[in-house]
């Protein structure tokens, strides 16, 4: 086959060829020139990144009729050899086609061997993490001492699979994903070199579907050479890289700003009807609205966007967002692309997001929305706490505000040795109460609670009503610290007050007890009420005798009781 794919044909043969990994090829020549190689390395990174590119370059270095040098001659008769692979010494094995413990025993026997052409001989050995934990351990002395002429390279794309004990042998290079603009100088060379015609827009196309890897984007640009006819246009770059055009990628956003459900969904029919990708599609349209974002928040980063050319169709779309719209089209979007990842059916999660994108709210006028309904209630309880406030001025209880001569009030109750009960306030609360007003709070006392915030309704975890008249409550607190913190705190009773008053429609005035005072209080008043009540019953045992005896003596019709 006369024909070669361009990524072999123009895989660097040099350091200074190799795209994107300065890091490494840095550090690797001045280690060539310095003398200071080490006889185990690790290249771990993503695919097409230029790891056994640069394994074989090193190997050429190495074994230079002209070392030491940073970079290979490509012109003795060593990198000649290493390059067309006629030379024995440099082997690259293949781990995960050769990953028994045999092979290896194989490389084994075999290293303690001194090369036959060259100054050292090297192992490449690719996939290295596809080797068997049998084949690892019959490596492992051998890596970490080997003899003086042999150098061991490995290469993988996932590291993590690797033993610790295997990579604390190596020196590790992490090979990065190659940027786009990298990936598009490169093109631009190649393409100039071999005389391809292309349109400059076409190449970032192919740089963004190849994700970072030189190889990938090489054999893009040779499938989209062969698919032009005399020229790469963006039309072929999108065809062959399964991408979608930014001229249709502006008629979804318009549609999703028009919240035209049937535009969008008929824009998607024609996509699909295409052959495109669901899953790239919805990657493009995340991007599209990400670089809308970085275009309306940083306009001086254009070049950091990725799918977009900015142009005046841009520009006015994105001016029809606002950015709280496009975080929540972006945060729509990624949620959708999760889920499709997951099920065999992709297209109907993609016209459910079309769908939920053209109906969706903004979120500023939405939350515009909250926040008045928010400010109108808080004027309403305005209005009901002032009204409450005249009322009680009326009745002649001070205010809150009263200057001077009550502040000093609270220091005195800190003073005192615990808390003390208003007996007095108490006391008229048990005359005027009534069994019905007690149940009437004890019903509502559940419901009361599920209003308070969780602070306050700690307090009443082991409280209840246990005395009510028609505009006061008593609550018996089991903990007198717990008594305390309520009454001191007017919040406290202001939302008990209001939560009654909500299920109710009336309002008490909070007082609070503890359990053992209540005793004391109770039992007082009830010893008081039957002495009370022991006088009146006395005075009107004796008026009942002498009415009797009056019947007696006059007869039942001519007696009249007059009180």
């Amino acid at each position: 086959m006369a024909y070669q794919a361009l990524y072999r044909v123009w895989r660097p043969q040099a350091f200074y060829d190799v795209v994107g990994q300065e890091h490494i090829t840095q550090t690797l020549q001045n280690a060539l020139v310095q003398q200071k190689t080490t006889h185990a390395y690790l290249f771990s990174g993503p695919r097409g990144t230029g790891k056994t590119t640069a394994a074989k370059i090193l190997a050429k270095a190495v074994n230079c009729e002209r070392a030491p040098v940073s970079e290979p001659c490509n012109e003795c008769s060593a990198c000649r050899g290493i390059t067309d692979g006629s030379i024995q010494d440099v082997i690259e094995i293949d781990a995960a086609s050769n990953n028994g413990v045999d092979e290896i025993r194989d490389i084994r026997d075999k290293v303690k061997y001194a090369p036959s052409s060259v100054k050292y001989k090297v192992y490449i050995i690719d996939e290295v993490h596809m080797l068997s934990t049998g084949a690892f351990n019959a490596l492992l002395k051998t890596l970490e001492e080997p003899p003086r002429h042999v150098m061991f390279i490995l290469a993988t794309t996932e590291p993590h699979k690797i033993p610790l004990t295997i990579v604390s042998r190596c020196q590790r290079f992490d090979f990065k994903r190659i940027t786009s603009q990298a990936i598009v100088g490169r093109m631009k060379l190649i393409a100039d070199e071999t005389s391809a015609a292309y349109d400059p827009a076409a190449l970032p196309i192919i740089a963004r579907a190849a994700e970072g890897g030189m190889r990938d984007a090489l054999s893009l640009l040779d499938q989209a050479i062969s698919f032009s006819h005399e020229r790469v246009t963006v039309e072929d770059a999108l065809t062959v890289t399964g991408s979608v055009s930014q001229g249709f990628l502006y008629d979804m956003g318009e549609a999703v700003h028009e919240k035209d459900v049937a535009k969008g969904l008929d824009a998607l029919n024609e996509l699909l009807f295409h052959g495109k990708d669901p899953s790239r599609f919805i990657e493009d349209f995340i991007l599209f609205f990400r670089d809308m974002l970085l275009y309306k928040t940083a306009p001086s980063l254009e070049e950091s966007l990725e799918r977009v050319s900015v142009d005046e169709g841009f520009r006015d779309l994105a001016n029809q967002f606002s950015i709280a719209q496009i975080y929540d089209l972006i945060e729509m979007l990624n949620k959708t692309q999760q889920e499709m990842r997951w099920t065999t059916h992709p297209r109907i999660f993609l016209e459910v997001a079309i769908v939920k994108l053209c109906q969706l709210e903004n979120s500023t006028s939405s939350g515009e929305a909250a926040d008045s309904a928010q400010v109108s209630l808080l004027l309403n309880r305005i209005e009901k706490l002032e009204a409450e406030l005249k009322e009680l001025r009326k009745q002649g209880i001070p205010s809150v505000g009263e200057p001077a001569g009550n502040q000093p009030k609270p220091a005195q109750r800190v003073a005192r040795r615990g808390f003390q009960a208003p007996a007095g306030r108490i006391n008229e609360v048990l005359k005027n109460a009534t069994k019905a007003d007690l149940t009437l709070l004890k019903t509502n006392w559940g419901e009361m609670l599920r209003k308070l915030m969780k602070s306050h309704a700690a307090l009443l975890n082991e409280a209840e009503p246990v005395a009510s008249s028609s505009d006061a409550l008593v609550i018996k607190f089991k903990h007198e610290i717990h008594c305390q913190m309520a009454m001191d705190n007017p919040k406290f009773t202001e939302a008990i007050s209001e939560g009654f008053r909500e299920l109710t429609g009336r309002t008490f005035t909070i007082l609070g007890v503890p359990e053992d005072q209540w005793l004391t209080i109770r039992e007082n008043f009830l010893s008081n009420h039957q002495v009370e009540g022991g006088e009146e019953a006395e005075a009107k045992k004796d008026e009942d005798v002498l009415v009797d005896e009056a019947k007696k003596l006059f007869g039942g019709e001519l007696i009249q009781v007059i009180d």
